[in-house]
């Protein structure tokens, strides 16, 4: 053994080819944390060493080769600062520079997953090859960041600007096929050949029928484009990657580019120094540090997830009750990952109608190639439609997905205990009336629980598992693992009045009437709301959820929270209903909905609209300073959130942070409400609480709010 550390083992394979193998031990995955990269640099020491060694393969112990660096490691460097990153990453740059000026071929043998710092250390060798079932990429601009371990210099070097900027600035992972093409490897084969092939790529340097010290050269000069050429290419990329990406919401892909443009014409070293200056701009802005906070509370939520699976009951067999959109969505998604359901209504037509939505959703997969035609009969032959309870015992899940009617629910429910074995779990995707409440219409409260699915199903990642007063840790447990299987993220949560989100979003249509009450413009709220970051503002929103929808739920929510939910005044939302204004549902509402050339609904300026909120309006008609109204409907979000937490509604941060993005579409670059609180300051938030605690009880301040101002205290960090 050449060397044997903690991560990497350096050991002579033959003809004086030796391995470098990556092995983090006690980790199922290799990554770059700080121990990885002392052992690195001891293993480039022994190798160079070693004088029997003339060429190198890089391997992988585990199914990934690298995973990336070690993101939990992050917020201490980050916080540092700007100056103190660059020193942070000036030395990692030497011990990757080190290894690639080794005066000997190397190649790395790509086995498996391959990204961000796992595929910058592939970079470093002077060839690539990877198996068939391997995948590579830089997702940096998904954190917030970039590449900052060299992949910005060396990768522009070997597939070109164009085809660099493509890979970082879209982020997503390259299969084999395309990164062949690209240049970004020099080859794929089979999982079973690939240290053969790694072998004989070091064979042929060594013999001289590969130029590996050319090869390696690429890397080290400047792109080979004339000034005129880059400016070219930049300007082109700019125009791209700046359209999908709002830098003032996103400012990585233009610190990326502009990084990119002033290290092209350099040499690596002075190249990687330029990288390095503009990786620890990126990485010192708000946006990156709610994006890595993401990623570590996504991470979280799935760990929180995975416990569950020792207490779950296999579910082998599902059933969905009611056929409409919602449980075609629901038996879709099921079907579509496996899981055999059966999809009861009360008439055919219904039956024809969830099946039609099946169909549908399949249909698009085919159309768009993810799917062949004859894996949707398969997906469609595991839906099962019938108007009885017949084939309901052998059911292990029943999901029920009725009208949106606690008592036609209490009644379906019950019927179906009737028809089910006594360890069946019975399921409500109810999306504001109380478990604990719909418990009372059965014999075995203790098997009923709640799986909140958001619409569209098949689009939304989202599933609230509700747990009500008597429901039991099995019931939950076989829920949150069924959810999982069926490619949702589970959070559990607490019985309440509309859960978790429905329960923070109403209170903010709540400030969006108020606003309109007070003689602000829903168009302009619109706007500053999606300047803001929300995908579509808050007019627009209720009139894609429905606002019959929003009224009934309002209504739960005014019975369940009356000191902040019930207003003393009718809402715009409510004279829209009044008007049977439903929104897209009959294509009128705060706005009018016409089809688009591609058969979209697109909204447009209805001054019906106007004309029937005027008499409500009892404020001096103006236009808002924008920050008021983002203030305005952001305090009465995040303050039910935090009372979320206050009432144990919701275990932590993490998970209430992350219900809100995937059930709302919270701006993610925010990080979700906590961090947003965080972000803006505890104390600041609470002052601003208070400014604003005259409009009634959702502005005030939580008292969990002012014990942390008082202390000091945030929701991270």
């Amino acid at each position: 053994m050449i060397h044997a550390g903690n991560a990497i083992t350096v050991q002579m394979l033959q003809d004086g080819i030796a391995e470098f193998r990556f092995d983090l031990q006690g980790e199922s995955v290799n990554k770059f944390n700080r121990a990885t990269l002392e052992d690195f640099k001891a293993a480039i020491a022994a190798v160079k060493a070693d004088t029997q060694i003339k060429g190198l393969i890089v391997t992988s112990a585990k199914s990934t080769f690298i995973v990336g660096a070690d993101i939990t490691e992050f917020g201490d460097n980050f916080a540092q600062g700007a100056e103190a990153i660059v020193e942070w990453a000036m030395p990692v740059h030497e011990v990757f520079n080190s290894f690639e000026d080794l005066d000997i071929p190397t190649v790395a043998a790509i086995n498996g997953t391959a990204l961000g710092g796992g595929f910058e250390m592939c970079l470093v060798c002077d060839y690539r090859v990877m198996s068939e079932a391997a995948q590579v990429g830089l997702p940096e601009i998904k954190l917030g960041i970039y590449p900052g371990f060299g992949g910005t210099v060396r990768l522009s070097r070997l597939i070109g600007i164009d085809n660099a900027i493509e890979w970082m600035a879209m982020a997503a992972p390259k299969k084999p096929a395309a990164a062949l093409k690209d240049g970004a490897v020099d080859a794929v084969v089979p999982a079973d050949k690939l240290q053969a092939a790694a072998i004989d790529l070091v064979k042929q340097a060594l013999e001289g029928r590969l130029d590996w010290k050319a090869k390696r050269q690429e890397k080290l000069d400047p792109v080979k484009l004339s000034p005129l050429e880059q400016m070219m290419a930049f300007n082109a990329a700019k125009g791209v990657v700046l359209a999908k990406a709002n830098p003032a919401q996103y400012p990585a892909p233009k610190l990326l580019l502009d990084s990119l443009q002033a290290s092209s014409s350099l040499p690596r070293n002075e190249a990687l120094k330029v990288e390095a200056e503009g990786f620890a701009k990126a990485a010192v802005t708000p946006q990156a540090e709610a994006l890595i906070g993401l990623f570590l509370n996504d991470q979280l939520v799935k760990k929180t997830s995975k416990k569950h699976e020792k207490g779950a009951h296999p579910v082998n067999l599902a059933a969905v009750l009611g056929a409409g959109i919602m449980g075609g969505g629901i038996a879709y998604q099921a079907a579509s990952k496996g899981t055999p359901i059966i999809m009861k209504d009360i008439g055919n037509p219904q039956l024809a109608l969830g099946m039609s939505e099946a169909s549908k959703l399949l249909t698009k997969q085919v159309e768009r190639k993810k799917l062949k035609p004859a894996q949707m009969g398969e997906v469609l032959s595991r839906i099962r439609p019938t108007l009885s309870y017949d084939e309901f015992k052998d059911v292990d899940i029943v999901i029920e997905a009725v009208t949106e009617n606690p008592k036609i629910k209490a009644a379906v429910l019950a019927d179906t205990e009737k028809a089910v074995r006594d360890n069946t779990i019975i399921a409500s995707n109810t999306s504001t009336i109380s478990i604990t409440r719909l418990a009372e219409a059965l014999q075995r409260p203790e098997n009923f629980v709640g799986m909140h699915f958001f619409n569209p199903v098949h689009m939304m990642p989202l599933v609230e598992v509700i747990r009500g007063e008597k429901t039991s840790d099995e019931a939950i447990a076989s829920t949150v693992v069924l959810a999982q299987k069926m490619g949702k993220t589970p959070i559990v949560v607490n019985d309440c009045p509309g859960f978790l989100v429905n329960r923070v979003l109403f209170p903010y249509f709540g400030a969006f009437d108020l606003l309109l009450k007070d003689g602000a413009d829903f168009q302009q709220i619109d706007k500053v709301m999606e300047k803001f970051g929300w995908p579509m503002g808050p007019a627009y929103l209720i009139d894609v959820v429905g606002i019959d929808t929003g009224v009934h739920g309002a209504e739960v929510m005014a019975e369940g929270f009356p000191d902040r939910m019930k207003p003393d005044y009718k809402g715009a939302i409510e004279v829209m209903y009044d008007n049977k204004r439903l929104g897209q549902k009959n294509d009128v509402g705060f706005y009018a909905y016409q089809l688009d050339r591609k058969g979209k609904k697109a909204k447009t300026v209805d001054p019906t609209a106007y004309e029937l909120i005027a008499p409500i309006v009892t404020g001096e008609k103006r236009e808002y300073d924008a920050q008021e109204i983002i203030d305005r409907m952001m305090l009465a979000l995040c303050n039910e959130t935090v009372r979320c937490l206050e009432d144990n509604i919701v275990a932590t941060p993490a998970e209430a942070d992350m219900a809100m993005i995937m059930g709302i579409g919270f701006p993610p670059f925010r990080g979700g409400p906590c961090r947003y609180i965080d972000q803006t300051g505890v104390a600041e938030y609470v002052a601003l609480c208070d400014k604003y605690a005259h409009l009634g009880k959702a502005y005030e301040a939580p008292q969990l709010l002012r014990d942390m101002a008082a202390n000091n205290k945030k929701f991270y960090g």
